[in-house]
């Protein structure tokens, strides 16, 4: 069942987010975390979004917008690390409370307090029409690649701060997702080394679970980009943000008490 679900997901997640520019990281982190402790979840999230990255930047390399890339994506480089290595130091730090409910033991952590808060916000952000709208004039790029590097580390949620400073560029609809890509696989790049060198190694007999769920995840996401390819021209995504965002606080919530 968790393999369905996660392919699912995945599937159309990476369809999606080829025309918004973000989505899969951001609806593919909680559907793992329901499966995997949350620094597993976040890794295996990487993963898909990487590979998922490298076979879109495969198809649409030559439309990016190199200057947007070096501008934006050392700074971002510079925040993931950052980003991950706290990432890796909230996993070490004891439960906040351990409580019972019903037959089962929940724990509060700092790690889930986070995601949980870092969720909700994101996905108040999606609600928010003035944050669907928000830009920032291109001299702001390298502050955009340090607020979306290090929440990309941090949480995996990197792709709405890099919409709102790309957006208002001028690029082509082509040249925008393209750049996009790009920036991804850079962020994605930094935080993975963080990533195999920390708590996946700590997590290691956990983290040999990980192998088919994200091979299911990156096929079904490699599927999700080629029919995303086909759909690009024809398809508006505010249902599908305010969906995603109704996940997002959902299991936000279950973070914060201890339910997931």
């Amino acid at each position: 069942m968790e393999l369905f679900i996660i392919g699912v997901v995945a599937l159309l997640a990476s369809t999606l987010t080829l025309f918004s520019g973000f989505g899969l990281g951001t609806v593919l982190t909680p559907v793992f975390v329901l499966f995997f402790p949350v620094p597993l979840a976040v890794a295996a999230t990487a993963i898909v979004h990487f590979a998922n990255n490298l076979f879109k930047f495969a198809l649409l390399a030559k439309q990016a917008d190199w200057t947007v890339v070096i501008r934006f994506g050392i700074p971002a480089a510079v925040a993931a690390l950052v980003g991950a290595l706290l990432l890796d130091r909230f996993d070490r730090l004891p439960p906040l409370l351990v409580y019972q409910w019903g037959a089962s033991s929940h724990e509060i952590t700092v790690l889930k307090m986070l995601m949980g808060l870092l969720m909700i916000g994101f996905a108040l952000l999606e609600l928010w029409p003035r944050f669907q709208a928000l830009a920032f004039p291109a001299r702001y790029l390298p502050l955009g690649g340090v607020l979306s590097g290090f929440f990309g580390g941090l949480s995996g949620n990197q792709g709405p701060f890099r919409a709102a400073f790309l957006i208002k560029l001028g690029l082509s609809k082509e040249a925008f997702v393209a750049t996009g890509v790009v920036l991804a696989i850079i962020v994605d790049i930094t935080r993975l080394l963080v990533y195999g060198s920390g708590f996946l190694a700590d997590h290691f007999s956990r983290s040999q679970e990980l192998v088919l769920p994200v091979a299911v995840g990156t096929l079904c996401a490699f599927a999700g980009v080629m029919i995303g390819t086909r759909l690009l021209k024809k398809i508006t995504l505010r249902t599908v943000q305010r969906v995603v965002a109704g996940m997002m606080l959902l299991i936000g919530f279950g973070l914060m008490t201890g339910l997931v």
